[in-house]
């Protein structure tokens, strides 16, 4: 009998830790984002044969929220009469959005997107091509703009095109990314321009294309420079996939900043009035580095940490400081102040 209340002690003293772990993980989770850009060649990879399921696979592999996708068939003789996206997109279970750039083989043949989040609406503008016209797709959901695009292959094309893209991304009133085959390389003109307005998030020193042997960087995912504070980019990557498609795929994740607003799960409270010591506890929403500031007066206050063998202890969801050296008779002032933690790095 003893040992079976023992057993319920321990179970109801997990029970709430296991909850807060997973409330954060939902917070975090929400707030994270893996952007992918995937230049598909509708599906045929380098052995010449369409594939559409090996395509897929390779997409629920990288695992993203979204796809930025690049040359697709819509119900051409060439596809067989199929839909290229929205097979792709049954084979992954995401949400396809279509942009045909050109008539083609009696269908269409353009760029798109998938996504896990059904999207809130979309628009496609044309764009500048002399060997043939393309297209640029911007894609809204809740928190973000997505945009999709192919640019010519030529350089002067490529240059008009910028003027509409920047367009695009300064009406925009949520943080706006761009992904696609850009067919310019990393000192090209266009990517120098590009740059004046975007912060390209994946690593323009490692090579895209051709898949099975890369050594060209013509494949990217860039930010509208203004909206970087409120995302960190945690990594990059090209995937590493020869076989599937002429590109590699590439991606980027990124975590939004939590609203200032949001942080706190709940008001501080106070613990333990031992000696002439106090302990001050509070929870927030995602890891933190917190500390408390506190004194007598309200416009000189000092500032408090738990700091075990000369380490700072943050990156938890529960947050802890003891004050100590508290006189007693005296009345003191503070507050609690918590910064989300978005990079590991020192």
């Amino acid at each position: 009998m003893k040992q079976a209340v023992w057993m319920a002690a321990i179970l109801m003293l997990l029970l709430p830790q296991g909850k807060a772990y997973s409330r954060e993980s939902g917070e975090r989770e929400s707030n994270t984002l893996r952007i992918m850009s995937y230049n598909i060649r509708n599906g045929r990879g380098m052995d010449d044969v369409a594939d559409f399921r090996r395509t897929a696979e390779v997409i629920r592999k990288v695992c993203p929220d979204v796809v930025a996708v690049q040359e697709i068939d819509s119900v051409t003789g060439r596809s067989g009469g199929k839909d290229v996206l929205r097979e792709i997109a049954g084979l992954t279970l995401m949400h396809p959005v279509y942009a045909p750039a050109i008539d083609y083989d009696g269908g269409k043949y353009g760029i798109g997107m998938l996504s896990k989040e059904k999207p809130l609406g979309y628009r496609y503008l044309p764009l500048p091509g002399r060997e043939e016209a393309r297209a640029l797709l911007i894609v809204e959901f809740e928190t973000y703009i997505y945009c999709c695009t192919h640019l010519s292959l030529t350089e002067e094309d490529r240059m008009l095109s910028l003027s509409a893209i920047r367009q695009a991304a300064a009406s925009a009133r949520k943080p706006f990314f761009i992904a696609g085959d850009m067919n310019a390389h990393p000192g090209s003109e266009f990517i120098r321009q590009l740059q004046n307005d975007f912060v390209v998030l994946t690593d323009m020193k490692k090579p895209t294309f051709p898949a099975d042997d890369p050594d060209e960087t013509i494949d990217y995912i860039a930010a509208y420079a203004k909206d970087t504070a409120a995302f960190t980019r945690i990594s990059s990557r090209v995937w590493d996939e020869p076989a599937a498609s002429d590109h590699r795929p590439i991606l980027a994740d990124i975590i939004f900043k939590q609203p200032a607003d949001k942080i706190f799960r709940t008001e501080p409270y106070l613990q333990n009035p031992v000696g002439n010591g106090i302990t001050v506890m509070w929870q927030t929403t995602v890891p933190a580095y917190s500390w408390v500031e506190y004194g007598t007066d309200k416009e000189h206050l000092q500032k408090a940490r738990t700091i075990v063998d000369g380490q700072v202890i943050c990156n938890d969801l529960q947050n802890k400081i003891r004050l100590d050296g508290l006189q007693p008779g005296k009345t003191y002032y503070y507050r609690v102040c918590s910064q989300e933690i978005m990079l590991y790095q020192a």
